[in-house]
């Protein structure tokens, strides 16, 4: 009998991990259990039924341990308002031993209040000393387990959220992204965006993450598409491509006399092609050297 598998999600917007669901018999999605990680036990919603799920890192599949009850759903609640309390008292002293460049980005709680994850970011160079402000927030909350948690400038822009640049009222890492994408200049570049910083950094100070969605389409179309500078025949006579539209798998032709026109792909011919069957054409015939060669050859060997 093949395991049922449900994908479950611990935050509104985070990555989705995999557990058994086989011994909860009337599990949906929607709804909310409770299951063991290496963090502890965690409430999470099931967001999905993975049919053909890839085989488990550990070997096997955690299980649910069970569906939540009503007072696991307020026990959670009562835990995420004492996470702003912990969150507010360590900005309070980062602010209070003298921290510069350090960000409190959040506070999480497991879901039986046993440990409590702090998230943070530094702009300091090298690593930064936080025995102080450790030892100040155990002295806080002396019964619990803390864990500090380094993250990235991406993390920390996906848990305050805000406007994006581009004018949406939630970034896309906190509206749908669940994982950051490797983004790089050439994503830019050939996607015929500005290099400006002000035109590809994200609220992040890092390579927009929107970089990425179309890159491939674009490399794609880029195939089937002439490069600026070459030459090219039209109806309307010979030119050079002086631009190109990927998404409308169309150029821009400037012809001898200045004038520019646009032109689909299907409507040009590359010079060069042109150029070759030309010279083919006017070639001497050797029936000997080119086997396909279609003159006919007559008894005399002319």
């Amino acid at each position: 009998m093949r395991p049922k598998i449900v994908g479950i999600r611990f935050q509104k917007v985070g990555k989705v991990y995999h557990f058994d669901a086989s011994v909860i018999a009337d599990i949906e999605v929607g709804d909310f259990a409770v299951v063991e990680t290496s963090r502890g036990q965690q409430l999470g919603e099931v967001v999905a039924f993975v049919v053909d799920p890839p085989p488990p890192p550990d070997g096997t599949w955690k299980p649910i341990l069970r569906k939540a009850t009503p007072r696991d759903l307020v026990l959670r609640q009562i835990y995420q308002k004492k996470e702003i309390e912990a969150l507010i008292n360590c900005r309070a002293k980062v602010v209070e031993l003298g921290y510069h460049g350090l960000k409190i980005a959040a506070a999480e709680y497991s879901f039986d209040g046993s440990k409590l994850a702090i998230l943070y970011s530094t702009e300091a160079e090298g690593k930064l000393d936080l025995k102080r402000l450790r030892n100040a927030i155990q002295r806080l909350y002396p019964q619990i387990q803390i864990e500090w948690r380094l993250i990235g400038p991406r993390d920390v822009a996906k848990l305050l959220g805000g406007f994006g640049a581009c004018g949406l009222e939630n970034r896309c890492c906190s509206r749908f992204l669940t994982d950051f994408s490797p983004i790089s200049i050439k994503m830019a570049k050939e996607q015929g965006i500005s290099l400006t910083p002000t035109e590809i950094t994200g609220m992040c100070g890092r390579l927009r993450c929107c970089l990425v969605y179309e890159y491939e389409q674009y490399v794609e179309a880029r195939k089937h598409l002439p490069k600026r500078g070459k030459h090219v025949i039209t109806n309307l006579g010979e030119g050079k491509v002086v631009d190109v539209y990927p998404l409308k798998m169309s150029v821009i032709v400037e012809f001898p006399s200045g004038v520019q026109q646009e032109f689909p792909v299907a409507n040009i011919q590359p010079w060069e092609e042109l150029e070759a069957i030309k010279k083919k054409a006017e070639a001497p015939c050797n029936p000997e050297e080119n086997g396909n060669c279609n003159c006919v050859v007559n008894e005399n060997g002319i």
